[in-house]
């Protein structure tokens, strides 16, 4: 029976005003690395300098008064773009965790647009963040029990702090689904979750059991399936607005727990965090859940493949031959590299729906991560406008990836097999290039792209607006992605 007592947070609701209220038990303020100090608070620059504080983004300064709210001195650099924004808005945040009232006064030093309101909510709401855990009394609660931000009255900027509100809700839903141990979220529960949120955020959802996956031919999912006790799930979630200006398609890799299967993972820090190789389907359904809010004018199609990957007497071995949803076959060197035969089978299911384009979002590669580090995100894909659309999308959103070679000419080879039509590793080195290539044969001639996120789905400590444990990271990225995209 699927679990469905799973604790979920909420982030506090945003209001806004044209002043400070009264009400205010902490006021941040925004301090540019030259000019004056803060509006409030009784202390000059000179004072600030004293103490270290430069005005630089990430400084801050707390200034305790006795009659009246405590001061956050925030800095914001010279010209803060909207990630500056960001950043300062979730210093304040972590500055004013004791208080109940706490305004932000931030947007003064920016140029009170849209995009920056939507940042500094974001940022607040995000720092904010806090996995209520699996206790007895779980703790669902935001921080603090009132966020105010102080803004211009414009349409424009109400706007934008409305958005942030949205993406930010649904960052938390990814990093709640990510945080939550196996044991409590398997493919049958995730299905009951992805059911309730499409009667409440309007997508329509079909689902795909094990026999029925056995009708599609999605070999991947079934082999890699096999050791599980645990049945898999594929879902197909759409949204189709009135009049779709375009059509994307999404992809999410949804291993709610890796083991390794046969290819054990050895027992160490990284394996007790494999409850989160299903980050890209959680950004994949986060993502969903925002665009008839957002209003959405794009047509967007998301797959979510869902299975465990667990060792046992019937689990997909060494050396067997699996064949997939469009038709080719795979030799199985690594049962660890699991991820991209899962994949494979989503990406031909997408191909189907003839999409404009093609974006998969998965924690692939361990390879990705020692190419590029914990905080950025690996991107290759065969459509260079939808890469281009992704970068653009990932400047705005604070969630920082880098383009990587598709080397089909020089790498493809390492993918042969004698007995298949390609083997699903491609040897030690170019792992993350390799396994793009992998998932290229199952995009045909749609324009495509793949985020790798195993480097960035989780920090061990809070840092800026990513709170300690699962990040959430692509789910503002695809959000912003789709409701821009362009064929």
């Amino acid at each position: 029976m699927a679990n469905t007592s799973i604790p979920f947070s909420t982030p506090s609701a945003v209001m806004t005003a044209r002043s400070v209220p009264r009400s205010a038990t902490a006021i941040a303020g925004a301090v540019r690395s030259t000019g004056a100090g803060p509006r409030t608070g009784g202390r000059s620059r000179r004072d600030l300098e004293r103490q270290g504080f430069a005005g630089e983004v990430g400084q801050s300064v707390v200034i305790p008064r006795r009659d009246g709210a405590t001061v956050i001195a925030v800095g914001v650099g010279e010209r803060p773009s909207s990630g500056d924004l960001r950043d300062a808005a979730a210093v304040a945040v972590r500055n004013a965790q004791r208080h109940q009232d706490v305004t932000l006064d931030l947007l003064s030093a920016g140029s009170s647009n849209s995009a920056d309101a939507r940042a500094v909510t974001e940022g607040a709401l995000l720092a904010a963040y806090r996995y209520p855990g699996i206790t007895a009394k779980p703790d669902t609660q935001p921080r603090f029990a009132s966020l105010t931000i102080v803004t211009s009255g414009a349409a424009a900027v109400e706007r934008g702090v409305r958005e942030g509100e949205v993406r930010s809700r649904a960052t938390y839903l990814a990093r709640d689904l990510a945080n939550t141990p196996p044991a409590h979220l398997n493919a049958r529960d995730l299905e009951v979750i992805v059911t309730d949120l499409a009667l409440t955020h309007g997508f329509d959802v079909e689902v795909f059991d094990e026999n029925d996956l056995e009708e599609m031919g999605c070999g991947g999912l079934l082999g890699v399936n096999k050791g599980s006790v645990e049945p898999p799930r594929l879902m197909r979630l759409t949204y189709t607005p009135r009049n779709p200006r375009g059509h994307v398609a999404l992809v999410g890799k949804g291993v709610m727990y890796d083991s390794g299967g046969i290819s054990l993972k050895p027992s160490d820090a990284f394996h007790v965090v494999m409850k989160m190789d299903m980050s890209g389907a959680a950004a994949v359904l986060s993502t969903m859940t925002t665009l008839k809010d957002l209003r959405c004018r794009n047509q967007v199609t998301g797959y979510i493949v869902c299975t465990d990957n667990m060792p046992s007497g019937s689990a997909m071995k060494l050396g067997d031959v699996l064949t997939m949803r469009n038709g080719k076959t795979v030799e199985v060197h690594n049962t660890d590299a699991e991820g991209r035969l899962i994949l494979a089978d989503g990406l031909s299911l997408a191909v189907e729906d003839k999409p404009e384009a093609i974006i998969d979002i998965a924690t692939l590669t361990g390879a990705a991560m020692a190419a590029l580090g914990p905080d950025i995100a690996a991107v290759l894909g065969t459509g260079s406008k939808v890469v281009e659309q992704l970068t653009e999308s990932a400047e705005a959103t604070g969630e920082p990836i880098w383009e990587m070679p598709l080397e089909k000419a020089r790498y493809r080879k390492l993918l042969d097999s004698n007995v298949a039509d390609m083997r699903n590793i491609g040897g030690p080195y170019a792992g993350c290039i390799t396994a793009a290539i992998f998932l290229s044969e199952f995009t045909a001639d749609v324009p495509w792209a793949h985020l790798d996120i195993a480097g960035t789905m989780k920090v061990d400590g809070d840092e800026s607006w990513r709170s300690k444990g699962a990040t959430g990271f692509g789910t503002r990225l695809l959000i912003d992605a789709v409701m821009n995209w362009s064929a």
